[in-house]
């Protein structure tokens, strides 16, 4: 299927159709119009974006509908379109959702992203980023010189989503124990570097796209981006627009799953569209912040194991050492660089 026909599929059949088909149930009690809870035995779906999107708040995996259909049958990426494709026409069981409550409009995003200051050390979101994500404060200190970080409720952090003209549109929401996006916002690109960059990593979260920053050490001429876990059409726009640069090699860092696999692949697709060169640079843990975390520790580790480890006892003098001379010890070993967490397929 072409571009086209796929997003023809995605705007036209709801996720709660694949997982009505796959036996799974409304739970209606704990549902609201923006997340649907779906069961399964003891499997749990959230539905959300209107039935664009679904995460599973019991593991990592979330995605659209193609990414839906392959993680609950356990298939490639062409039959789970064509499973999608049945589906077509099909009526969910459960009724339509009525609204209790009188609808306010949104407040405007820029004033609401305007009214939330920087984060700064010693801030509920410095905390999270720098203790609990491991992000180095170099990079954190660039994302607030760019203007893509601001302090949310509850030691949340908010991560901008900009336009072509470095508007902010919407931003990622996470925290310790919040997952989500701004209301009445839209999903464009994160974009931590240099606008002419002539390389593109494109990641699925802010946080991600950040470690990877850091794990390169912000590599010269690449635009680190992340595109909040979804992939719509503006996202899709986006990226077209930025991958028709001369000599430019866009690089699919998104996760190691089932989901980072279809991100990769179109991606694949849309480099081959746009002339441009392609990469997939996959994380060897689950995502690139995972990477980040388990580098720290290793590290942490080894400083502990030199601290704990015993003075190396020097050997007894000969007799013919001079009084007051110590005999000579092996010069420190020194530990080899590596690359570590970094897989090119």
């Amino acid at each position: 299927m072409g571009r086209e026909e796929l997003e023809a599929l995605r705007a036209k059949v709801s996720c709660e159709a694949v997982l009505e088909r796959a036996g799974y149930q409304l739970d209606a009690k704990e549902s609201t119009r923006r997340a649907i809870k779906y069961r399964h035995g003891g499997n749990i779906i959230i539905v959300t974006h209107e039935g664009r999107g679904w995460f599973d708040p019991l593991g990592d995996e979330k995605g659209d509908i193609f990414a839906l259909a392959m993680f609950l049958d356990r298939c490639s990426f062409p039959s789970a379109a064509e499973a999608v494709a049945s589906l077509i026409g099909f009526r969910l069981s459960r009724p339509e959702w009525i609204c209790q409550r009188t609808s306010r409009p949104v407040a405007g995003l820029v004033e609401r992203w305007q009214d939330r200051r920087m984060p700064f050390p010693g801030t509920s979101a410095w905390r999270y980023l720098c203790w609990e994500r491991s992000i180095p404060s170099v990079i954190v200190r660039q994302a607030i010189r760019e203007g893509l970080l601001r302090e949310g409720p509850f030691g949340s952090m908010w991560a901008a989503h900009l336009d072509r003209h470095g508007r902010v549109v919407g931003w990622e929401e996470r925290g310790p124990d919040w997952r989500g996006f701004s209301t009445g916002g839209s999903k464009l690109l994160f974009r931590l570097g240099p606008s002419d960059a002539n390389r593109l990593c494109v990641t699925e979260a802010a946080i991600d796209a950040m470690s990877l920053a850091a794990l390169e050490g912000s590599r010269d001429g690449t635009l680190y981006l992340s595109t909040g876990g979804g992939w719509s059409p503006a996202t899709d726009a986006a990226l077209c627009e930025l991958a028709v640069r001369p000599e430019l090699t866009l690089v699919a860092a998104t996760d190691a799953n089932s989901q980072g696999d279809v991100y990769a692949e179109r991606l694949r697709v849309l480099a081959e569209a746009s002339g441009c060169d392609w990469q997939r640079l996959r994380p060897a843990a689950g995502d690139w912040n995972e990477v980040l975390q388990n580098r720290y520790k290793e590290r942490r580790e080894r400083k502990m194991e030199k601290k704990m480890r015993p003075a190396a006892c020097a050997p007894a003098a000969s007799r013919e050492a001079s009084p007051g001379e110590a005999p000579a010890l092996d010069p420190a070993g020194r530990e080899a660089g590596r690359s570590g967490g970094v897989i090119k397929d």
